[in-house]
Formats: C-alpha cells, structure tokens, sequence
C-alpha cells in the first residue's frame, strides 16, 4: 500500500477510490482501544497459547473430530440425549432451540458527518457502510486489533455486512414515491389484467419495488444481462474468454499480513489486491491493445469455496482472431529457462498438472487406474478446430 489517506492517515493502494475509508473526510471516529490482558497478549504473540486460540474447543466438534476418520460411509446420525448434562457445563447448553426465531440486534448510528472545510459537524449521520469501512481500514502508526481475530473477523464482516443491506432496503421502502413504483408496468399489469373479475386487488399484497441501482435486485440482474446481449448481437460472439484467478501467495498479500496470519484470515485483504490487478489486466488489454484494438469488453466476479475470488473476462476485438493467429496468443509449451526465467517459474508451478496416471497412481485425480478429470493427454503437433 503506497497511498496515504490525507484525512484518516489509511493505507490504501494507488488506484483505490478516495472515500472508501472515511468519505473524504466526513467519517471521524476515534480509534479503538487495545484489548485487555490477557487477550492482547494471545492477539498479538506468537506463543504456542496465541497460536491455539480463536481455534475451535466445543467440545462436540472435538468429538467429531476424533469419530468420524472412523466412519465407514456418511450415513450416520449425532444424538444429542437431552437427560445429560455436559461436564462443567450448563445444563442448557447443548438444548436444541425452542422457537423458529432469529433475532438480530442492530443498533441505530448517530453519529454526524463531519466537514473537513469548515471544520463543523453536519446534521447529515454516518451511513453504517462509510461506519464499519472506517472500522476495517489499516492505518499508519495504528493498530486495528478487528484484524487479528482471523474467523471471529470473518463473522464480523458477514453481520456488519448484513446491517449495511438492511438499511438499504429500509431506506427502499420508506422512499417508494421517491422511486415512483407506482408507475411500475408489472404492477399495473397485475390489476388491469383483471379481466374475470376474480382478482382482488387487495390480495396483491404490498409490492417494494429494488431499483437497478441496488446490487442483485432482478432489475439489476435483468440490466447487466441486456447491457451484455447488446454486444453479442451487434458484435456477434466474443475473441477471448480470459478467467484471472486471485493468488493467496501474491507478494502484495503476504507483505501485508500480520504475524502469524495466513490469506485465509484476511479476505478483505485478498478481495482488494485482486480488485487492483484486475483493473490492471484490464487496463493492459484495453489501454495497450496487447491482442489488438478493443471494442467492448466485459466481466463477472465470482468467488470459490476457499474465499478466493477469481474473474471471467470476455472481449471483442476490432479484428477477429484467425486460426492462423491462435499459437500467438495461446500456448501449452513450457517457456525455455534460458529466456524467460519468471515465466518458467510460473508455469512449472501454477499450471502443470499431476504428475499422475502411471508415474503417480496415489494422485488426487486417479480413480479406477485412470485420471477422472481427463487431464492425461497425448501431445499433438499441430492445432485442430472442429
């Protein structure tokens, strides 16, 4: 990180947006005091205890820990007998619950936006989002602790993250005349459409209409799908289809972890590295016209069940790609050392499969004496499209 936020002293990366950490000034919260003893202690060291905690110690997951290498199969069944009472424990603890309720606890921001001109605090409050952004940021000559808290910190993030989304959708529906939903062509369709007589408008119920503008609604959905139909139809099918994956080993994401974290402690450091070398694989591709001049590209983000987040990228080109052509841009060769040392390196380890079939039949992919992913191919010599 090599950009400094001039209002909140935040880390950030060089093309990172100017008022993703305080909104350009108008987040002032004062910083979090450090832990008590002795949980700054297990936080911040690297004894054999810190390295222990945070780690799972319920005593029902240790159990099946211990059991299930013994299970023959995965049909099996845990038995809880209400008439036992654990160990030193509460008679209650391990009671399945007794309602079909979640409840939620959000608490209401009353904090006011702050003006770094005049100086004066606004009558305007602090969004829950610009709020717990400011909590999450690393800053210079501070320590955030949220961080060090490795799972605790993930289930953070997914709450604060679901309080965001509320709020949001409160604010949709107390604003529907703001978005005019009324003028909405389903739900007129829905009591025009009454052409029996049978329905009543009544039983429609209450219709919150999701702007386009709120990431996921359908509407949203629905733009993004013609947006990309649009190009198809005026530029027929795509020249390159390009997956970019985010490496956890990437020297940005290991400089930046704390002692005795690992990537898997810290998706928000993973998701905002990958966003940054995404924009710059766009960027050369675009901007520098490595496989031609551009007409339109687009991607989707997706994220794996490890947390790594990885890109699906189409692009058209101005000149299509010829057959001849393809050997250029793609190849299955292993680089010579002897020219290109780094990329040597870099297809020896992230994009060779195996070994297997009959110099590893203990690899992950045999099954039956063959490769179930079909990764075993004979070399050809020459391109064949079909």
């Amino acid at each position: 990180m090599d950009k400094v936020c001039q209002y909140c002293q935040a880390l950030k990366f060089r093309n990172e947006a100017a008022g993703m950490c305080c909104a350009s000034g108008k987040v002032v919260l004062s910083p979090l005091p450090a832990p008590p003893e002795p949980l700054l202690s297990l936080l911040t060291g690297n004894s054999d205890d810190s390295k222990l905690f945070l780690q799972d110690h319920n005593q029902l997951i240790q159990l099946i820990k211990r059991v299930s290498p013994r299970l023959q199969n995965d049909n099996y069944q845990i038995i809880i007998k209400a008439d036992k009472v654990p160990l030193g424990e509460h008679a209650g603890r391990f009671n399945a619950p007794t309602v079909d309720e979640v409840v939620v606890i959000m608490d209401k921001m009353n904090i006011k936006q702050y003006d770094p001109n005049t100086g004066d605090y606004r009558n305007n409050k602090v969004s829950s989002m610009n709020y717990y952004a400011h909590r999450i940021m690393v800053r210079q000559h501070q320590d955030n602790y949220i961080l060090r808290y490795g799972q605790l910190f993930h289930q953070y993030i997914v709450d604060m993250y679901a309080k965001v989304e509320s709020e949001r959708l409160r604010f949709l529906r107390l604003n529907q005349a703001k978005l005019r939903s009324e003028e909405y062509i389903h739900l007129r369709d829905a009591v025009a459409g009454n052409i029996d007589g049978n329905l009543n408008p009544n039983d429609i119920g209450n219709a919150f209409i999701l702007p386009s503008s709120y990431i996921g609604s359908p509407r949203n959905m629905q733009e993004y799908i013609q947006d990309a139909m649009t190009y198809v139809r005026h530029y027929s099918r795509p020249d390159l289809f390009i997956t970019f994956t985010c490496n956890p080993n990437w020297e940005e994401i290991q400089t930046l972890l704390l002692p005795g974290q690992q990537a898997i402690h810290r998706h928000d450091l993973t998701a905002r590295v990958f966003k940054q070398k995404l924009k710059s694989l766009i960027d050369f591709i675009v901007k520098y016209s490595i496989f031609g001049i551009t007409r339109c590209w687009l991607y989707t983000i997706e994220w794996q069940k490890r947390g790594l987040p990885h890109a699906h990228i189409l692009v058209w080109l101005k000149d299509r790609i010829r057959p001849e052509e393809i050997d250029q841009i793609i190849s299955v060769e292993i680089p010579d050392p002897l020219i290109d040392q780094e990329l040597f390196d870099i297809v020896t380890k992230h994009m060779i499969h195996g070994p297997c079939g009959a110099f590893n039949m203990t690899s992950p992919c045999m099954e039956n004496g063959k490769s179930k992913d079909r990764l075993t191919k004979n070399i050809v010599h020459r391109l064949v499209l079909n």
